[in-house]
């Protein structure tokens, strides 16, 4: 193929693609200053915004999360991060057998449910996640109002629920912090007497 052909197809590929690009941003810029993307929280988003927020979302929190170091998580966690997920989670992502409050269902996108999120997220990205919040979601940057031990104590409890019942769920939950660390105590007096 001579050059001169060759360059006129590499030209055109080019002067295609920039056409093309250009279009779509002119495209783009008329729906977003016209106003007819429906941002009302009483619509969901298209699907394809949707997915792609979803997927930023997740390598966000896999680029920002990488480098937090995970503490020792036992049982004291568990029961200390049950009142505090009772507290200030379930009210949007519900519990096994627990449904959200009502206020959480008209939310958009809709917090979703926790009972699976160890099978999903490693624990430095749920820590991340509670810790900073998602943007336009409604999820709280929780860092202003949780201290770090409430903050990993959530996220031990959040890992264990996958494997709750739900009477493991409405127990726990309904225990104070009090209860709470007087079981952990007797729990870790119970390992150490077996030891």
């Amino acid at each position: 193929m001579p050059q001169a052909q060759t360059r006129l197809i590499v030209k055109t590929a080019v002067l295609t693609l920039l056409a093309a690009g250009g279009l779509s941003a002119a495209a783009g810029l008329i729906v977003w200053r016209a106003g007819w993307y429906n941002i009302g929280a009483t619509a969901s988003h298209l699907g394809i915004v949707y997915k792609g927020l979803e997927q930023a979302m997740r390598y966000s929190v896999r680029h920002h999360a990488r480098n937090v170091p995970v503490p020792a998580l036992g049982e004291a966690e568990v029961l200390r991060g049950a009142a505090v997920y009772r507290d200030n989670c379930a009210q949007c992502h519900g519990g096994p057998g627990t449904a959200p409050g009502t206020h959480a269902l008209s939310m958009q996108p809709v917090p979703g449910p926790l009972v699976d999120a160890a099978m999903r997220w490693q624990s430095r990205e749920l820590y991340w996640i509670t810790r900073h919040g998602v943007k336009m979601s409604g999820m709280p940057a929780w860092e202003f109002h949780l201290s770090e031990a409430d903050t990993w104590a959530a996220v031990a409890f959040i890992n264990r629920m996958p494997a709750m019942t739900v009477r493991d769920y409405k127990t726990l939950t309904a225990m104070t912090p009090a209860q709470g660390q007087a079981q952990a105590q007797d729990q870790a007096q119970a390992e150490g007497d077996a030891r």
